[in-house]
């Protein structure tokens, strides 16, 4: 069975893109993207295998 470790992040909405694939490239594969404190934030949920 696999295991998971999972990690949040916040991100700005204005380097969305960088910042998800700094992430991808690390092996981190993004869940879920859910509102943050305000309008200009968001919070990434990612996972990947444990190791």
């Amino acid at each position: 069975m696999t295991k998971w470790e999972y990690v949040t992040v916040p991100v700005l909405v204005h380097a969305t893109k960088q910042i998800l694939d700094n992430w991808g490239e690390d092996g981190w594969e993004l869940v879920q993207v859910v509102p943050g404190m305000n309008p200009e934030n968001l919070v990434a949920y990612f996972k990947r295998p444990k190791s």
